[in-house]
């Protein structure tokens, strides 16, 4: 599956294609996404849902998990 997709990564991970950072691709109807250190672990997820995880995120909802 990671062969075919287009991988992305956040502008806030800099140039520095060594870092470590958290890529995404669109795969068909689903979103994949991937750790760059270790690329063959891939798990996917709807768009719907990633935008319910980022916005508990930055809402702070999810601060007490950590």
């Amino acid at each position: 599956m990671t062969g075919e997709l287009i991988w992305q990564k956040s502008s806030f991970s800099g140039g520095d294609n060594n870092q470590a950072c958290v890529e995404i691709a669109h795969a068909s109807h689903l979103i994949a996404i991937r750790e760059s250190d270790t690329p063959d672990d891939v798990i996917t997820t709807t768009a719907g849902h990633l935008r319910m995880l980022i916005s508990g995120v930055k809402s702070g909802r999810l601060d007490d998990l950590i």
